[in-house]
């Protein structure tokens, strides 16, 4: 690769990097503010529990998105190996699981199946 072109690459992967873990991080002050509002305004704990992690869960999977690419980036422009590959598939395939099962947890279904229609969307 062109001595020009992997720094590039390199600040690039770095700030998509740093984009998803603000992402994260403010997802999770934004859902525990949103917590304490709620139970000053005596919602049901476990109604507010509800709100405050479907809003962090959807943070981390936001957040995860961005910590992929910028992996993705890093070793395909920066470091590519047949190791570094072999660390990138792993943590890609790591990473995808996460965001499967927090999809799952977060909205009950898999993220391939179709969405059911409930009865105020009719």
């Amino acid at each position: 690769m062109s001595e020009f072109i992997r720094p590039i690459a390199e600040w690039c992967a770095a700030g998509i990097e740093f984009l998803g873990l603000s992402i994260i991080i403010l997802f999770a002050a934004v859902s525990l503010i949103k917590g304490v509002m709620l139970l000053i305004k005596g919602l049901p704990r476990e109604d507010v529990f509800k709100k405050v992690r479907r809003t962090l869960g959807y943070g981390i999977l936001l957040g995860l998105e961005f910590l992929v690419a910028a992996d993705i980036i890093h070793t395909v422009a920066v470091e590519l190996t047949f190791e570094s590959v072999g660390v990138l598939a792993l943590v890609v395939l790591i990473r995808t699981f996460l965001s499967f099962t927090l999809d799952l947890e977060l909205t009950g279904r898999w993220p391939w199946q179709e969405r059911k229609h409930d009865a105020k969307e009719s």
